[in-house]
């Protein structure tokens, strides 16, 4: 039982700060914090995202990229032009670590008002980071596993933020029904989203790229959006209001 909630603790809490910190503030910036809030949220990132931590500089440009050349030879990640899962995520990671480490020439656009920590960054991309929250999560197991399936779910806490990154990219833009036809193949993977958080809502995001609710059907409800209300009502964070556009 220990370690079915540890990989829950690790899936929600990990997707969580992916939603609300490196999509919905640093790529499109729904809501402002202050600086101490900015670093605070930095950390929590890296505690919960452990072994897959994800740069939020590095994650907000390909995200925007992504929203500029979606389902085009240029988009980072497009099941349109890759021919498998793997080779998608591969050219995803090549990207990623080349804005990272600036080997590739941004334009402006891209980087307008994106977050950056490059020092934090630097030690929590680190190869030493990463094999201390792998050995951690290893020691976890050894303690508390009970049955040898298990061990069946340890290599999930190694690689849980590509995971949710293969599951909105690849099977958002296959699998799903639309609210608006768009002219690409972006998808709303489920009704109600239990698994995502919200982000599962992929059609709806891309027709209101900028509204922090990505849920527009009463039944779409966005569970990150919940908490960034109640985060803005603690006056934590400031949430922008963006009218929907007909």
């Amino acid at each position: 039982m220990a370690v079915i909630l540890f990989v829950l603790v690790l899936w929600y809490g990990g997707l969580f700060f992916q939603s609300f910190f490196l999509h919905r503030y640093a790529a499109h910036q729904v809501f402002t914090m202050s600086k101490t809030m900015e670093r605070i949220t930095f950390i929590l990132t890296w505690i919960f995202q452990g072994a897959s931590y994800l740069s939020a500089y590095g994650y907000g440009i390909m995200h925007r990229m992504h929203h500029a050349y979606t389902d085009t030879e240029e988009d980072p990640h497009s099941p349109s032009h890759d021919a498998n899962i793997f080779a998608m995520m591969w050219k995803t990671k090549t990207i990623y670590q080349d804005i990272n480490k600036q080997r590739i020439t941004v334009e402006p656009r891209f980087t307008k008002n994106i977050p950056q920590w490059s020092s934090f960054d630097m030690f929590a991309s680190s190869r030493i980071s990463r094999l201390l929250w792998i050995t951690g999560y290893i020691l976890f197991f050894a303690f508390f596993a009970t049955a040898w399936w298990q061990w069946l779910l340890l290599p999930i806490t190694f690689l849980m933020a590509p995971i949710h990154g293969v599951i909105i990219n690849w099977f958002g833009h296959i699998y799903g029904y639309v609210n608006f036809a768009m002219k690409n193949t972006s998808k709303n993977l489920f009704r109600f989203d239990f698994l995502m958080m919200g982000e599962g809502y992929h059609n709806n995001h891309h027709k209101y790229a900028s509204r922090a609710n990505f849920g527009v059907k009463w039944y779409e409800i966005d569970v990150t959006y919940l908490v960034i209300r109640l985060l803005d009502a603690l006056r934590i964070i400031h949430l922008k209001p963006i009218p929907i556009k007909k």
